[in-house]
């Protein structure tokens, strides 16, 4: 029964994270989001879109999680990510494959993000559509209010310290969640753990690990990083795919 219930469970979170769009830049913080784990889609990194600090990338992401039956489902794949002097960002999600899978994962979707125009356009190389829309401008006089229950997770934060990776200084933080029984599906309080490895130098999480007992394990490690400024065409829609503009009306008349 217990089986049963934590595989309803992860199956509702990979729907949700399969059904959810793109969002790379819908932050509006340069600190990078806490990292969401998932049993079969994983997140990648979010590139915060800062100027000044061009470079070019490969994450390598890796999950795996163990079956009902206790056999080990392990998943990876890889994504190009970039962001040039001007602070306009790349991002790109592929397919996750079988770990034992020696090509290049197919593309999915990809991001391009320009923090002065707000402009973010998200391309499906399925359709050949590129659409485009128009952040809105942050309301400085809007708060959140945050109410706590008895069903929200008791968070732990640990300082990790400082260590190298890609030639630059990482400080590493440990958080820890305890969810209540009645919160998790299974009837009993589980621990969920994530790990940040940020670069305060590149403002980007350089490594992320993330666990849960329901969904396993995912990995996110930034790689091959090259200081250098990327390729104009980088940031450029491809001559094929048609341009749908999404933005709401009322939006472009406000801004």
């Amino acid at each position: 029964m217990l089986q049963e219930m934590i595989g309803t469970t992860a199956r509702l979170v990979v729907i949700t994270a399969l059904a959810a769009p793109l969002s790379f830049t819908q932050q509006t913080s340069l600190q990078p989001p806490p990292y969401r784990g998932v049993a079969v889609h994983v997140d990648g990194i979010y590139v915060t879109p800062v100027p000044g600090l061009p470079f070019t990338a490969i994450v390598e992401i890796e999950s795996a999680q163990v079956l009902a039956d206790g056999s080990n489902n392990a998943k990876k794949t890889i994504a190009n990510i970039a962001r040039d002097f001007q602070g306009r960002i790349y991002n790109e999600r592929r397919q996750l494959v079988s770990s034992s899978y020696s090509g290049t994962p197919k593309l999915v979707s990809f991001h391009i993000y320009d923090p002065v125009t707000r402009l973010n356009t998200f391309l499906n190389p399925a359709t050949h559509v590129a659409r485009q829309v128009i952040r809105p401008m942050p309301n400085p006089e809007l708060t959140e209010v945050v109410s706590a229950s008895e069903n929200e997770p008791r968070v732990g934060e640990q300082d990790l310290g400082t260590e190298m990776m890609e030639k630059v200084l990482v400080h590493g933080t440990r958080k820890s969640r305890t969810v209540p029984g009645n919160a998790t599906g299974t009837g009993k309080p589980i621990m969920i753990t994530d790990e940040y490895w940020y670069s305060d130098e590149l403002r980007l999480n350089m490594l992320v690990k993330h666990e849960d007992p329901r969904t396993g394990q995912q990995t996110v490690t930034v790689t091959r990083v090259n200081r250098s400024e990327p390729k104009p065409a980088t940031f450029e829609i491809p001559g094929d795919y048609k341009v749908a503009d999404e933005t709401p009306e009322r939006q472009r008349t406000s801004d």
